[in-house]
Order: C-alpha cells, then structure tokens, then sequence
C-alpha cells in the first residue's frame, strides 16, 4: 500500500479543495493506504481556524479534519508563515507576537516548508488539493 502526504491550498469554504482532501483521505485510509501528514498551505491554513461556525446544513471541516487527525493519529501541520499572514495563530504564536488571543486549535500544529519536503521524502506520492 502506498504512503501518502497531502497538502490543502484551497480555503476552508470558498472552494471544494478541503472537503476533496478529506475525502481522499478517508477513501484512501478505507484502502489501506497510509497519510503520513496533511500540511495546510496558503489558504488552506483556515481549515485551523476553531472560530468557523458553518450554518447548520454544512459540513463542519474544522471537526471533520480534527476526528481524522485522531481516530487515525495523522498530524495535521499549518505552514506558520502562511497562518501568521492570515490571522491563524496557535497560543504560542500568540503569546510571542504580543496578541491576546489564538484561534488554531491544538490538533493543528505549526511548522514550516521543512516538515513537508521531511514528508514528500518519506512519501510514496504527494497529493495537492
């Protein structure tokens, strides 16, 4: 079975890529196959964002990416420079931009370009969504 690292570009709700990713991961996950990361790249850093609130009838990609990340133990990596740019802050960026709130939940974690170069060299594919 293969191994795959998965990177989201497209926003959290203003195009399919999120909800394409994930499906590919839970389709792939349902085949055998492996994710070894899902790196959340441009603005696809907003699917960190724990304040969304999706009306009622849509899917709540926030939580969806956060039961994945756990059932499955796939670490889910925001590219810092991106989120900083965008307003996603985890509590440690936070803290050290001076700013009285972060909004990336736990699940997610901050990281660089590094952590995906690491992960398409442990890959057997990189799939961009």
């Amino acid at each position: 079975m293969s191994k795959f690292i998965i990177q989201v570009n497209g926003s959290v709700y203003g195009s399919t890529a999120s909800f394409r990713a994930l499906s590919f991961c839970q389709s792939a996950l349902a085949n055998g196959h492996q994710i070894i990361n899902v790196f959340f790249y441009q603005d696809g850093v907003n699917n960190s964002n724990a304040l969304t609130c999706p009306a009622s009838d849509e899917i709540d990609m926030h939580s969806n990416w956060q039961s994945l990340s756990s059932e499955h133990s796939i670490p889910l990596t925001n590219c810092v420079s991106a989120a900083l740019r965008r307003g996603v802050l985890s509590q440690q960026d936070a803290t050290e931009n001076g700013k009285p709130q972060w909004n990336s939940s736990d699940t997610f974690t901050m990281g660089g370009l590094g952590e995906l170069v690491v992960g398409i060299e442990q890959a057997d594919r990189l799939i961009t969504f």
